[in-house]
């Protein structure tokens, strides 16, 4: 049988056409304290330096059989840029990603994107690090994500106010959307530009344990499907949560794949979208990877039912958790290439 590169394998999944086995890949952070302490890194400094950023990304995939490279690692990078400082826990031992103390908007009124977004801030810094990764690692997939523009809203407002907004002050909530909307084109084209093999919508705050259907159609649905207009393929859209009752909106929204988390019933979703749109998901980042009392056979068992429940790619329901457990990684993703060398639902195998 033929071996494709890491690089190969995912392109080709995103064509539907065969590879030689399931890719263990995903659109969003991968990065693992083994590989950051292999290279004598910080875990604080990997979000603010662009060569330790990119190395660390790269040395997680090549110690544990990745499929892609992906950065950032932090959710605060447009939120700094617009002008919210960030903590980054600089004199801490434990890892601790980077968080906002404060938002600087105190209301939906009060949003406003300059037009020289990608100037500020680590904006820069990012687009090097998709550049860099590109040039440092051409046998892995990179990937680029963006928050969707009601999970990125969190980031700029607090969480309550766009909740009550929903109900209370709709056409404010929607003109807000849809500037963040507007930012998140831009910014994903630039990722795009500068290199990114494939781009994942994360619309996290979304699922049906926060949002109600009804409310996801109205309201989240449209921006997703003219963001994703917006963007080259591939791309992925993700939703965190439960996501049975809207699976199917998603599907009709733009992406190339779509990528659900633990809370998601694979089997049903399957059922529901058909065998020819791919599906990624859904393992659990910490149980699997980093819990003390999981064993390898347990967490070998775990992604056999993963594969077992119709996914086209073994891909982390959320961001891998940094602190794992090795022996518990080495065994899911060779379980993942081993138990994954049958045909998907959407993807054949290479003979």
């Amino acid at each position: 049988m033929t071996e494709l590169t890491p690089k190969e394998r995912v392109m080709r999944v995103f064509r539907k056409e065969p590879v030689d086995t399931m890719p263990f890949f995903s659109g969003y952070g991968m990065v693992v304290m083994p590989a950051i302490t292999k290279l004598g890194y910080r875990f604080p400094k990997i979000h603010t330096d662009v060569n330790m950023m990119v190395q660390s990304a790269i040395e997680s995939s090549r110690m544990f059989g990745f499929d892609s490279v992906a950065v950032p690692f932090d959710m605060t990078c447009e939120s700094q840029a617009l002008g919210n400082e960030i903590s980054l826990y600089e004199d801490s031992e434990d890892i601790l990603y980077p968080t906002i103390p404060e938002k600087i908007w105190k209301g939906l009124d009060e949003v406003d994107i300059p037009d020289n977004i990608l100037e500020l801030g680590r904006m820069p810094m990012v687009l090097e690090a998709i550049k860099l990764a590109k040039k440092e690692a051409p046998e892995y997939a990179i990937g680029a994500w963006q928050l969707g523009p009601f999970t990125m809203a969190g980031q700029l407002l607090e969480l309550d106010i766009m909740l009550k907004g929903v109900f209370k002050q709709k056409e404010l909530v929607e003109a807000a959307l849809d500037k963040i909307s507007d930012m998140i084109i831009k910014i994903g084209q630039a990722q795009q530009a500068a290199g990114a093999d494939f781009i994942t919508l994360r619309e996290m705050g979304t699922g049906t344990d926060l949002i109600s259907p009804r409310t996801w159609k109205t309201l989240i649905m449209p921006r997703v499907k003219r963001i994703l207009a917006a963007w080259k393929s591939p791309k992925v859209l993700h939703i965190c949560g439960a996501t049975d009752m809207i699976i199917e909106m998603m599907n009709e929204c733009g992406a190339d794949a779509l990528s659900v988390d633990i809370k998601n019933t694979l089997a049903e979703s399957r059922q529901k979208i058909g065998d020819d749109a791919l599906l990624f998901g859904n393992f659990d980042v910490f149980a699997l990877p980093c819990k003390e009392e999981t064993t390898v056979e347990e967490a070998v068992e775990a992604i056999k039912v993963n594969i077992d429940g119709g996914v086209d790619a073994v891909w982390p329901g959320c961001d891998l958790w940094p602190a794992i457990k090795e022996e518990n990684m080495r065994a899911i993703v060779k379980t993942a290439r081993e138990y994954g060398r049958k045909p998907s639902p959407a993807v054949g195998r290479l003979s």
